[in-house]
């Protein structure tokens, strides 16, 4: 009889790998959920690419036609370009104040020990907790009143919407910074003293520099929810300050809601966005991480 030789490029199953029904169940798994994020996508793409007849008509997975009209279209239908000026502009006001304050306020926290540190911290994370639309009144009230008794126009203008925003994105840019800075070993700033750098010298030379990761982060958080903010800004803004968020809903009239037309901005709307967490991922991973293990 002839013996089997088993071959030397067998590969054997390790008896700590996991077992092949698990492995099968992960991959169906991720198969589904790729799919649950891809298929509306993919609608998005096809939808603002066909003519309005054939999105409003019997759904299609295969159009059977093409056209890149509805993204000619949209600056014309709703004033789009201007509505994408005043996002740049309040979303990245929002997003340089919510750095400089927060890297300040985190800095002092983590370096130096003050009475009410600790009261400060908890109240700081504690504002998240409540929904936004709980300050949508008060700060609406706020607002006309200041315009009212010193003719400074919050209301209805971009530094109100800016300042509206703050107040959400500050509390969090401030808390994930302290976590960071915390991780920043305290010899660095020693060793910039002795060299003579005074505090806000071993800010900026040395701690700064070191949390690079985190910041950015604070800066793509910001700037991410100032950008797809949507309650807010359909109350204190108007005509000529109103946002990308709210202007897309001038897409949809009494008599037509152009839906290839909406699929086209939303794609626009997006890629700043997309654009720019792609280019810092490896920054926002970092930052996110930071300050977990110390």
């Amino acid at each position: 009889m002839s013996r089997s030789v088993k071959s030397p490029f067998a590969m054997s199953r390790s008896p700590m790998a996991p077992p092949r029904s698990f492995l099968w169940s992960r991959r169906i798994f991720l198969t589904l959920l790729t799919g649950f994020v891809l298929v509306p996508v993919y609608v998005m793409v096809s939808s603002s690419l066909k003519p309005l007849a054939d999105v409003t008509g019997k759904f299609r997975w295969l159009p059977s036609g093409l056209t890149i009209r509805p993204y000619i279209d949209i600056w014309s239908t709703v004033p789009l370009a201007k509505y994408f000026v005043n996002s740049l502009i309040v979303a990245g006001a929002a997003t340089v104040c919510s750095v400089v304050i927060a890297v300040f306020a985190a800095y002092a926290v983590s370096r130096y020990h003050f009475r009410g540190k600790r009261v400060f911290t908890v109240t700081v994370l504690s504002t998240q907790m409540f929904p936004g639309i709980l300050f949508l009144l008060p700060l609406f009230l706020l607002y006309v009143n200041i315009g009212n008794a010193t003719g400074i126009a919050l209301f209805g203008s971009r530094g109100g919407l800016i300042l509206t925003y703050l107040t959400f994105s500050l509390p969090f840019s401030i808390w994930m910074l302290i976590g960071y800075f915390d991780s920043v070993p305290r010899d660095l700033d020693e060793a910039a003293l002795v060299d003579g750098c005074g505090p806000l010298g071993a800010l900026f030379r040395v701690v700064v520099p070191a949390a690079i990761p985190g910041i950015v982060a604070v800066a793509v958080y910001a700037f991410m929810t100032a950008w797809g903010e949507v309650l807010f800004a359909s109350v204190m803004t108007n005509d000529t300050t109103r946002t990308l968020a709210v202007g897309l809903q001038g897409y949809s009239t009494l008599t037509d809601v152009y839906w290839n037309q909406i699929m086209a901005a939303s794609l626009v709307v997006s890629v700043p966005v997309v654009a720019g967490f792609l280019l810092l991922q490896r920054y926002l991973v970092a930052g996110l991480t930071a300050g977990a293990v110390k």
